[in-house]
């Protein structure tokens, strides 16, 4: 399910008061990071990462790959932080803008 422009606007509005909630270091996107982005999604549906100095990834790099890993959406990515959005098909907490048709 892709975004629209609105709805990505939106999540930006959303993701400015959370609390980073997943870390990359130098180990890079191991399993353990990527299971950890799958429950923090499947739980709270929007997430913000950080990509730490010692990483060999940018923040960029490593928004690619989780998003992939976990079949999210990408939201946004500033300086070393990324913010990742995948809705939970059973209990959806966030109600996004409809897009026009």
């Amino acid at each position: 399910m892709a975004i629209t422009s609105k709805q990505r606007s939106q999540l930006r509005g959303l993701a400015a008061s959370l609390d980073t909630v997943l870390q990359i270091g130098k180990g890079g996107i191991t399993e353990n990071v990527i299971a950890s982005a799958n429950d923090s999604l499947r739980a709270h549906e929007l997430i913000k990462g950080r990509v730490l100095e010692n990483s060999m990834l940018t923040a960029r790099e490593a928004c690619d790959a989780l998003s992939e890993a976990c079949g999210a959406e990408q939201v946004q990515v500033i300086g070393s932080k990324f913010v990742l959005f995948k809705r939970n098909p059973k209990e959806p907490k966030i109600e996004l803008v409809k897009a026009k048709k």
